[in-house]
Formats: structure tokens, C-alpha cells, sequence
């Protein structure tokens, strides 16, 4: 019995590692640049109560949602993105708050 619950826990871990995008991965408080679609996650995603900005960002099989942050500069880009999706170029720092990526950013613009 002991066998099978380190075997299960082991094969848990592993699938962990395994399905954790490897964008995720990223050093708290260091400025890093992202692109994606840029979207609101009320009107487009239907994931937050009010409006939001939000970056979907795909490597290779995987993708990501990056919730950015209420700041100044979230805040006067949104019209941009809050009725259609377009293609985000963002720069900011990235921390994972309750299990979801929060992106603060420091400068979004529509990527060319």
C-alpha cells in the first residue's frame, strides 16, 4: 500500500512537470517582454467579473493567459482590446498570484 501511494504521488509530480508550460516559468521581479493576443477576460473570455486585460501567449503546443494587472497603463490601453482582439506586444514584470499569472505592465502596444 505505502508502494502504490509513493508510486501515485511520484507519477502526480511528474504530470505536474510535465504539463506546466514552459512560458510559466519566469524570475519574479525581472522585466521580461511577451506576445500575444491581447483580449478582455470579461467580454472575450467570460473568465472575470469586470472588464480585464488579459495576453493569451502560445509556444509550441501550449498556451498561456497572463492577467495584467490594474495599473495605469492596463487601464488606458484597454479600449484598444476590450471589444475585439488584437496582437499585444507587452513589456513588465510577471507573479503568479493565486495559481494564475499576473502580469503588471509597464508598456502595451498594438504589435505590427
Amino acid at each position: 500500500m505505502k508502494k502504490l501511494l509513493i508510486a501515485s504521488a511520484a507519477a502526480i509530480g511528474m504530470l505536474a512537470l510535465v504539463a506546466s508550460p514552459a512560458f510559466a516559468q519566469h524570475e519574479e521581479g525581472k522585466e521580461i517582454t511577451i506576445k500575444g493576443e491581447g483580449k478582455c477576460g470579461k467580454c472575450a473570455l467570460k473568465e472575470t467579473a469586470s472588464c480585464q486585460n488579459v495576453i493569451q501567449v502560445e509556444k509550441g503546443k501550449h498556451k498561456g493567459t497572463y492577467y495584467l494587472a490594474q495599473n495605469e497603463v492596463s487601464k488606458s490601453f484597454h479600449d484598444n482590446i476590450c471589444k475585439e482582439t488584437k496582437a499585444v506586444k507587452a513589456t513588465g514584470t510577471v507573479k503568479t498570484v493565486a495559481g494564475k499569472l499576473e502580469f503588471t505592465a509597464s508598456k502595451i502596444e498594438v504589435a505590427k
